[in-house]
């Protein structure tokens, strides 16, 4: 993927070195020293030039990314996706129940990753695939996906230091009391399985989900879940540790009743746009399946 940034240089950056710039700016020591070895890829005022320059007010730094590989073991396949966003450094998806976010032993061939390896390759684009929030198969709704490698780093940044910030929609049985709260519990892998997770208050990495109820119909109640931690299965661990499972959750919770797969959406996302800085914003309707539950 190809991508050109232009940065024009305030006075406050006077006589800093290129490469501090930049690192400022969220690239990573490994993004600089991968940049480095493209050709003609840092350029100040138009002219070619090298990491150590030092910048001059009134200067336009260009960085031009060049990638030429795509990502190995995901082939090209014409999958339906639901492209919600996208412009030259990211694009957003809003990812269906039932498909995997990248490619496994039993699923190689049916995920997003290789619906975006074929659309891609359409345009006839390289694509390395860099997924930022990844999402459980059977859950639907957004996702956001980085087009070259700066966006990606400076993405990932941002849900480490907790500037991703992601609302969830889950449906349970019954009235959710409190109707609002805090889940503050550490998860862990359970013993003897590669796949499922508890909550562990000993060796447990801290977990925290924020929730409240929105509606209550057919004995079932719609909630609302914010994130301030991303760990693998966290909201459905948080939950049924509350005493409300997902309906649908084959693991944690198989009530099949009104749904075949967790009642769970990733509604809305907002963040800070890893390049022009704009704050960006998401939401994905609450789909079908999940509106028929409360509907019935």
């Amino acid at each position: 993927m190809y991508r050109r940034i232009d940065y024009k240089i305030e006075k406050e950056y006077e006589g800093l070195r290129i490469e501090l710039y930049l690192k400022r700016k969220g690239y990573s020591h490994q993004n600089l020293v991968t940049i480095k070895h493209m050709p003609e890829s840092i350029l100040v005022n138009g002219k070619f030039t090298y990491m150590n320059q030092r910048l001059s007010a009134g200067d336009c730094l260009t960085v031009q990314i060049n990638e030429t590989t795509c990502s190995e073991k995901i082939p090209p396949v014409q999958l339906p996706l639901s492209i919600v966003y996208e412009d030259e450094d990211i694009i957003v998806i809003n990812k269906a129940a039932g498909m995997p976010i990248h490619p496994s032993l039993n699923n190689y061939t049916n995920s997003m990753a290789n619906a975006l390896a074929w659309y891609y390759k359409e345009q006839g684009k390289p694509f390395i695939f860099r997924c930022c929030n990844r999402l459980d198969r059977d859950t639907s709704g957004l996702t956001v996906v980085a087009k070259h490698l700066v966006s990606g780093n400076i993405l990932s940044s941002m849900v480490s230091r907790r500037e991703f910030h992601r609302e969830y929609l889950a449906i349970v049985r019954g009235h959710v009391t409190p109707e609002s709260g805090t889940i503050n519990a550490p998860l862990a892998r359970k013993p003897g399985t590669i796949i499922e997770r508890t909550v562990d208050w000993e060796q447990g990495e801290p977990a925290i989900t924020h929730y409240k109820m929105l509606d209550e119909k057919n004995g079932h109640s719609l909630i609302s879940l914010r994130l301030e931690t991303g760990r693998t299965h966290q909201i459905r661990i948080h939950m049924k540790h509350l005493g409300y499972p997902l309906i649908g959750d084959y693991l944690y919770n198989p009530d099949m009743e009104f749904i075949t797969r967790q009642a769970l959406h990733s509604h809305q996302i907002a963040f800070t746009h890893p390049i022009t800085g704009a704050p960006m914003e998401f939401t994905a309707p609450l789909p079908e399946d999940m509106k028929a539950v409360l509907s019935r």
